[in-house]
C-alpha cells in the first residue's frame, strides 16, 4: 500500500519517549526513498504517455490522469513524512546541544543513534553558536534562568579530576565532594551530569 513505510517511520518516531532519540532507522528511511523514486518514475512515465497521446495533462480525465494523481499524492505524502522525521530529530539534537553544552561532544550513546547528516548538523550548529559567542564576548550556555546568587553549592557526581582551573580558583573535584562555585563555572558540569546543584 502506498505510504505505509513512511507512516511506519513517523509512527516509530512518535512512539519514542519525548525528548529522547531512537537510533536513526537507515533501512526504513532508505526504503521510503526508494518508494519515492518509484512513484516519481511512474508519474513521469504516465505524464509522458499522456503527452504522446496528444492529451492535455492538466485537463484530461482518464485512467492515466488519475494514476498520475495517485503517484503524485503518494510522493508528496512520503516527502512530508520524511521531512517530519528529519525535522523532529533535528529539534531534539538542537535541544541536546544546549543541554550538554556547545563546547563538548555529544555523549557516545547519543552519537550512535545519529545519521551522518545529523552528526554534521550538530557540529555545524555548535560551530555557528561558538562563533557567535566569541564575536559577542558572551557565553549563551550559562544562566538560562537569571540567577538569584552568582555562587551555588554543588556535589560532584562523577570523578572530574584535579587541576581544573575555574575563573577564581583551582580545585580537585573528587566524587561526592561538595564545593561552593560560581554558577558560570559549574553550569557546564551540571549540564553534562557530572555535578548536581544542592538547593538546601
Amino acid at each position: 500500500m502506498h505510504g505505509r513505510k513512511a507512516y511506519q517511520l513517523v509512527k516509530e518516531f512518535a512512539s519514542g519517549e519525548k525528548g529522547q532519540l531512537k537510533p536513526f532507522n537507515r533501512e526504513l528511511f532508505g526504503r521510503v526513498l526508494e518508494e519515492c523514486n518509484e512513484h516519481h518514475g511512474a508519474l513521469q512515465s504516465l505524464i509522458r504517455k499522456m503527452q504522446e497521446e496528444g492529451l492535455d495533462v492538466q485537463t484530461a480525465r482518464n485512467a492515466d490522469h488519475y494514476g498520475a494523481l495517485i503517484h503524485h499524492l503518494s510522493l508528496t505524502r512520503n516527502k512530508r513524512c520524511l521531512m517530519a522525521y528529519m525535522y523532529n530529530r533535528a529539534e531534539i539534537i538542537r535541544v541536546l546541544a544546549w543541554k550538554v553544552g556547545l563546547l563538548h561532544e555529544l555523549p557516545e550513546e547519543i552519537q550512535e543513534k545519529l545519521s551522518d547528516s545529523e552528526e554534521e548538523y550538530f557540529k555545524d550548529h555548535a560551530k555557528t553558536l561558538k562563533s557567535y559567542m566569541s564575536q559577542m564576548g558572551l557565553d549563551v550556555n550559562v544562566d538560562m534562568v537569571p540567577p538569584k546568587d552568582p555562587y551555588i553549592k554543588v556535589r560532584v557526581l562523577e570523578d572530574v579530576g584535579g587541576g581544573i582551573i575555574l575563573s577564581d580558583k583551582s580545585a580537585n573535584f573528587a566524587r561526592h565532594s561538595m564545593h561552593f562555585l560560581k554558577r558560570t563555572d559549574a553550569e557546564q558540569y551540571i549540564a553534562r551530569g557530572l555535578m548536581e546543584e544542592l538547593t538546601s
